[in-house]
């Protein structure tokens, strides 16, 4: 098992639309079987699967896996703590209410545009 202060030297994420298993497992530095098997315990991980049943990850779901990888063996989480922890994150009401905002300040700045562009 990996000691838990590796998280913060994983190699950084580049700019690809979609990764292989084995890339993903060095980017998080967690083993292939591991990966597969956060699959069943996290609803969140869900990888395209394409020919083959070859699994595809996108960006969002390798910076899930270090989330999950950072709650099991650095902040000392079960399995089970860390699925509950991972879906009550999305519904907290404070970052919801921030982008409600942000996306109502972006609608009136875009009208306020179009508004001057058809002047």
């Amino acid at each position: 098992m990996l000691e838990p202060t590796n998280n913060d030297e994983l190699p950084e994420i580049p700019g690809k639309r979609y990764f292989t298993i084995g890339e993903v497992s060095e980017l998080c530095a967690v083993k292939p079987h591991v990966l597969r098997y956060w699959e069943q315990e996290f609803p969140q991980l869900k990888p395209v699967k394409r020919r083959g049943n070859r699994r595809y990850y996108q960006r969002q779901d390798v910076l899930t896996i270090r989330q999950i990888r950072a709650l099991l063996y650095e902040q000392g989480f079960t399995i089970g703590g860390a699925r509950l922890k991972m879906n009550s994150e999305p519904e907290e009401g404070d970052d919801k209410q921030e982008f409600q905002a942000l996306v109502r300040q972006m609608i009136n700045e875009l009208e306020e545009l179009l508004d001057t562009l058809k002047a």
